[in-house]
């Protein structure tokens, strides 16, 4: 009982939290990530527990936190398996923005902590893994190689999908939350330097199960949006 008054005080305080999507100078209409894994993070079957969110214009498009299905031998190799299941959609959603004539011109960035995961999604080079693990090493250097996924090295305190695999303290929880949901400017770190992202805001209050319709959300003026447009 007291987990679930825990829950209602939680739905209570944050009923008037909304998703926000914004229009940047850079990187319109084109989606990225951040995954992340708690290895063996559950105490009875010691299975890691995954988790990463996929963004565009500001806001989130796609986000998934689950225990995986495998126990995983080490932090890289949890975090192989969800760097792969975040790789699925981001096929998935390439081919529906694709469909709506809004192609991604570059890889999308999918940022993790983990150097050793990274290293293996660009090196072909053969190592001793289970079969679930190496079928996920296959299918992501396969994505890796022809430039339609890139794997970016960020500092774990940045990586705000780092709120959907564990419990954390209150001020870093709500502060990812709020990355998470568009609500506050972030800096991207790439190889020319650091790119603040300053935006004109809106908010789309209503969304379901995870995702949300996006096909409006490309290359529009918010200026003539509104929330009874949602």
């Amino acid at each position: 009982m007291e987990i679930v008054e825990h829950v209602l005080r939680y739905l209570r305080a944050t009923w008037n939290e909304t998703i926000t999507y914004t229009r940047a100078s850079r990187r319109v209409n084109e989606f990225w990530g951040r995954v992340d894994a708690d290895w063996a993070g559950d105490t009875d079957t010691r299975r890691s527990h995954a988790g990463y969110i996929l963004k565009m214009n500001g806001g989130p498009i796609s986000w998934k936190s689950r225990r995986q299905d495998n126990a995983s031998l080490s932090t890289s190799e949890a975090e192989f398996v969800a760097g792969s299941q975040a790789v699925q959609k981001v096929v998935y959603l390439r081919q529906a923005l694709r469909d709506f004539g809004y192609s991604q011109s570059t890889a999308t960035d999918i940022f993790q902590d983990n150097l050793a995961c990274i290293s293996m999604s660009e090196n072909p080079v053969c190592r001793k893994f289970s079969r679930h693990v190496d079928i996920c090493r296959y299918f992501v250097c396969e994505l890796v190689k022809p430039n339609i996924v890139k794997l970016i090295p960020l500092r774990t305190h940045k990586i705000v999908a780092d709120a959907l695999t564990k419990s954390l303290p209150s001020p870093a929880f709500i502060a990812n939350c709020k990355v998470m949901l568009g609500q506050v400017p972030f800096s991207l770190k790439f190889s020319g330097g650091f790119l603040t992202c300053m935006f004109k805001q809106f908010s789309v209050p209503n969304f379901v199960g995870g995702r949300v319709i996006f096909l409006g959300l490309l290359n529009v003026d918010t200026s003539t949006l509104s929330d009874k447009a949602w």
